[in-house]
C-alpha cells in the first residue's frame, strides 16, 4: 500500500458502522490535535453533527446525510410502505434542518426520497436493505467524482507547472478529502499529481487560513502535510502579497451551491481571494461535482447564506473573549464568487468556461 493510500485509510471521513447501525464520523471539530471518530445513532445526533460542522464539506454532508437515511429507515418499525414512508418522510425534513447552503444535502436527502418512492413495492424490510445499498453507491460516485475532478485539475497544474521551483497552489478552507468521502474536490489535483508519480515537494500548497473556524490551518493542512505535501498555512488577508511576489501559480476551490450562471457559493472570504486573482493574473478554479450545480438557482442573489454564531468570531478559539463584551460580530459561513471572476468550473464531467450556462449544458449537466 503507497503512503497516499495508507493516509486515506486512516482519515476515511464518512463511512457506515460495521454492525449497519450508525453513520461513523470523524469528528472535524477535534482536528489537528485529536483525530477522534464518532457514531451517529440517532436523527438528533446525524442534525447537530451537520449543524456543528462535525462533518462539513458539501459532498461529505451529502454522503452523511445518505447512509443517516439509511440507518434512520432500519430503525422504522411498519408493516405497510405508507407507514414506513411517512416516517421517513419525517426524518428526512429533519435532517433537511440542518444547514441552509450546502446543496448536496437537499440532493442526496432527495435522492434516497426518490429511491424509497420507486420502491414502494417492496416489503419494509427489503426496502431498507435498498436504501442502505443507495447509500453506499452514493458514496461509491463520490469517491469517482473527486477522482475525475482531481484529473481535469491536474492537467491544469501540468500546463502551469513552472520551471525550476515547485508550483505554488492556494486554496481556501478544507475541500479536501476531509470534505468528501475521498481525495476531496480542490485537493484532488494534488492527491491525482501524487498517485502521477509527483513528490509531494513538486508542489507548494499556500492555505488560507480561514477565519473564523479555521478548516484551511486546522483541516487542509493536516491532510496535505500528512499525505507529505509541501504545506504553508498564512492568515486570510495575507494571499494579496503571496500572489504579488509570484508564488502563486494556480488556486483552486471548493464551493457549496453553483448558480445556473457559474456564481459560486464558498466558504467565506472565497471571493475576495478571487478578486485577488482576478487583480494578479491567477487562474481561479472553482471544483464542483455536479451535484452542487442548482440550476433552479438562476444567479448568486437567490442562493440563501447561512448566519452562524457570532461567538465564533469572539469567542471560539480563545481563552478569552478577544472583542470588547457587548460588541456586535458578523458572521456569514459563505459569501459568493461572480462567475465573472472564476477562471473555470471544474467538474466530473469536464471543464466548464465562459457562458457557464452554456457550459453546462455542453457538458451534458442539466
Amino acid at each position: 500500500m503507497s503512503d497516499v493510500e495508507e493516509f486515506f485509510d486512516r482519515v476515511i471521513t464518512v463511512k457506515l458502522a460495521e454492525d449497519g447501525q450508525a453513520v461513523n464520523i470523524i469528528d472535524q471539530t477535534l482536528l489537528p490535535g485529536t483525530v477522534k471518530r464518532i457514531n451517529l445513532h440517532t436523527k438528533e445526533e446525524m442534525w447537530e453533527a451537520i449543524k456543528k460542522l462535525r462533518v462539513r464539506g458539501a459532498p461529505a454532508i451529502g454522503v452523511t446525510a445518505a447512509y443517516g437515511m439509511a440507518v434512520l429507515a432500519n430503525q422504522i418499525e411498519a408493516t405497510t410502505f405508507d407507514d414506513f414512508y411517512r416516517q421517513f418522510k419525517a426524518c428526512k425534513d429533519y435532517l433537511a434542518t440542518s444547514r441552509p447552503t450546502a446543496v448536496n444535502l437537499f440532493w442526496a436527502l432527495d435522492r434516497m426520497d426518490r429511491c424509497c418512492q420507486e420502491n414502494s413495492d417492496l416489503t419494509p424490510y427489503q426496502l431498507k436493505q435498498v436504501l442502505y445499498d443507495e447509500a453506499g453507491l452514493i458514496r461509491e460516485e463520490d469517491v469517482a467524482i473527486s477522482r475525475n475532478i482531481g484529473q481535469i485539475g491536474l492537467k491544469i497544474m501540468e500546463k502551469l507547472r513552472p520551471e525550476g521551483r515547485p508550483i505554488g497552489i492556494m486554496t481556501h478552507c478544507n475541500a479536501g478529502t476531509l470534505a468528501t468521502a475521498k481525495y476531496g474536490t480542490a485537493t484532488a489535483p494534488m492527491y491525482m499529481a501524487l498517485e502521477a508519480g509527483w513528490a509531494g515537494a513538486d508542489m507548494h500548497v499556500y492555505c488560507d487560513e480561514t477565519r473564523p473556524l479555521l478548516q484551511g490551518a486546522r483541516l487542509t493542512s493536516f491532510e496535505l502535510s500528512n499525505a507529505g505535501i509541501t504545506t504553508t498555512v498564512q492568515c486570510d488577508n495575507m494571499a494579496s502579497m503571496l500572489m504579488k511576489q509570484g508564488k502563486i501559480d494556480v488556486i483552486f476551490v471548493g464551493c457549496d451551491r453553483v448558480a445556473a450562471n457559474g456564481d459560486a457559493a464558498n466558504k467565506i472570504g472565497t471571493s475576495g481571494v478571487a478578486i485577488l486573482a482576478k487583480h494578479y493574473g491567477v487562474p481561479f478554479y472553482v471544483c464542483a461535482p455536479s451535484s452542487t450545480i442548482d440550476f433552479a438557482t438562476p444567479t448568486g442573489d437567490q442562493i440563501p447564506i447561512e448566519m452562524r454564531d457570532p461567538d465564533e468570531v469572539t469567542e471560539m478559539w480563545y481563552k478569552e473573549r478577544m472583542a470588547p463584551e457587548g460588541v456586535d460580530a458578523f458572521n456569514p459561513a459563505f459569501d459568493v464568487t461572480d462567475h465573472e471572476l472564476i477562471t473555470g468550473i471544474i467538474t466530473e464531467k469536464g471543464l466548464a468556461q465562459g457562458n457557464y450556462a452554456k457550459a453546462f449544458k455542453k457538458l451534458g449537466l442539466k
